[in-house]
């Protein structure tokens, strides 16, 4: 009976609180997810499906988590130039603004820190954004990257779960680094992108001496219809430079705190426009497996001495922003915008990135962004997508529907996809070949020692926190150890802790 009264007083005077939080996670409406760490895919590689509820929901709720501010890469800065095709790639794609050797295409790049709040100094420690809209013939291509080429997760259902731990505490509102170690010492596979974030490339000089890479597995496909994966690079002309130490950083971000933006505006207003050349490495699907690694994994690189760089073209931006509001806070980029020759490919961050950012848009513009002038195609174009908030398209057309024989629209020419057939049972898996320590330790071990030095101080001073527990400090020096033993004993000396290997 005291049960009972007990569950009707909590149905009928029930103020939603966390002390009330069960021991496992549930859905929004309360029931309880089995698997909140993968995906629900087509076999264990992808693509994704869109009756995984929970994913859908946990990652709509994320999008809106702000108001108006991106959740994040709300720090940034854009610039206008042309992208310019500059070798013959029409073995590999049959996109048009990569038809032949010198065809132009307008371009607006924005740069970020990915983050930190619209007011944050540009010397933190973070990786950039680093994203390019072009405005083809055939509509707009939004490629998005960092200027790591990997990143911390390879499944886009957790990445609200690595930015709210990179976030500030949501109880002080302070960004403290025993949240990020807590979390990510459950994904070994994170450790891949702090060997970038820890180096010296974590904190670049300004935006113009930046790497960019697509981070995301693409595919091209020919006319004749043959689909290679792809990965994308970016490389300044003007060559990588980054600032080494905390304390410079920090003098450069107190005297200027927009000095990347101020570099970016003034050198192209002075005339020195940045560049960069674009590369392209190229993977027949059919030869993935032999390769230790699966090539869709967003934490692995692709070896450049077995899948080469081969340049495509050139950028160039030689135009400041009109106006800081209008082409850069409504600039909007979403990697679901592609052209006929490029496409997705099973990347399980990328297919969930199709949905998150086109639907982050729509809650923070609008449900017509894409009409806004910075958005909208240069090319001409034709929808039926009608009414909503801030629709200023002029219309005067009585047909808002397809087929019609009052207004036929002929269909274009078919678009080339990947034809591969797919096969698999619905499941929740990681993928088979996640191999996390080899290519972190690869990476410092191609270091000279001063830059090796360096790295270790900073993981070590960033697992010297003090709320970071003796627990998670073991835990991450074995981590590191098993990506390279000497590494592991630097760190565990710096902190006076007895490593277990």
């Amino acid at each position: 009976m005291v049960d009972r009264h007990i569950s009707i007083y909590l149905s009928e005077h029930f103020r939603p609180s966390s002390r009330h939080d069960t021991g496992v996670t549930t859905t929004n409406a309360g029931a309880p997810v089995w698997n909140d760490n993968e995906a629900l895919t087509v076999g264990h590689r992808g693509p994704i499906l869109l009756e995984d509820y929970h994913l859908i929901e946990k990652v709509a709720h994320f999008a809106r988590e702000r108001i108006p501010e991106r959740v994040v890469h709300a720090r940034g800065a854009s610039a206008k130039g042309f992208f310019e095709c500059t070798h013959d790639v029409s073995a590999l794609t049959c996109a048009d603004f990569l038809r032949s050797p010198g065809t132009r295409t307008p371009v607006i790049v924005r740069f970020s820190t990915v983050i930190h709040e619209r007011g944050s100094p540009e010397t933190i420690r973070d990786p950039r954004g680093f994203a390019v809209k072009f405005y083809t013939r055939e509509g707009n291509w939004d490629l998005l990257g960092n200027n790591f080429p990997v990143f911390f997760i390879r499944d886009g259902i957790k990445f609200p779960d690595v930015i709210h731990a990179f976030k500030p505490n949501p109880k002080s509102h302070v960004q403290e680094y025993w949240r990020v170690f807590d979390f990510l010492s459950h994904h070994p596979e994170s450790l891949h992108t702090f060997f970038f974030l820890f180096d010296d490339v974590g904190v670049p000089t300004d935006y113009r001496h930046m790497e960019g890479f697509g981070v995301n597995t693409y595919t091209f496909i020919n006319a004749a219809g043959k689909a290679n994966y792809v990965k994308f690079h970016w490389k300044p002309t003007c060559g990588v430079r980054s600032i080494l130490t905390d304390e410079e950083a920090a003098l450069i971000g107190g005297r200027n705190h927009s000095h990347a933006t101020q570099d970016l505006y003034d050198s192209i207003d002075a005339g020195n426009f940045p560049e960069w050349k674009l590369f392209v490495q190229v993977m027949d699907p059919d030869t993935e497996d032999k390769y230790d690694f699966d090539p869709l994994d967003d934490t692995k690189t692709w070896p450049e001495d077995l899948l080469p760089l081969h340049p495509v073209g050139r950028l160039v931006l030689d135009r400041n922003v009109d106006n800081f509001f209008n082409e850069n806070e409504q600039l909007a980029f979403g990697p679901g915008l592609i052209v006929p020759g490029i496409y997705y490919s099973d990347d399980k961050m990328l297919q969930c990135r199709v949905f998150a950012y086109a639907d982050t848009q729509r809650y923070r513009l609008g449900p017509n962004y894409l009409m806004l002038p910075v958005n909208a195609p240069k090319c001409a174009h034709h929808n039926n997508h009608y009414d909503g908030a801030m629709n200023f398209m002029h219309r005067d057309e009585e047909i808002d529907y397809y087929p019609s024989r009052h207004a036929p629209l002929r269909q274009a020419g078919p678009t080339p996809i990947p034809a591969r057939t797919l096969v698999g049972k619905r499941e929740k898996m990681t993928i088979r070949k996640p191999n996390d320590f080899k290519q972190p330790g690869e990476r410092y071990r191609s270091w000279d020692p001063d830059r090796q030095e360096r790295f270790v101080r900073r993981f070590a001073d960033s697992l010297g926190h003090p709320k970071v527990s003796q627990e998670l400090r073991a835990i991450w020096i074995d981590l590191l150890a098993q990506c390279d033993t000497s590494l592991g004993m630097k760190i565990a000396n710096r902190l006076n802790v007895k490593p277990s290997m």
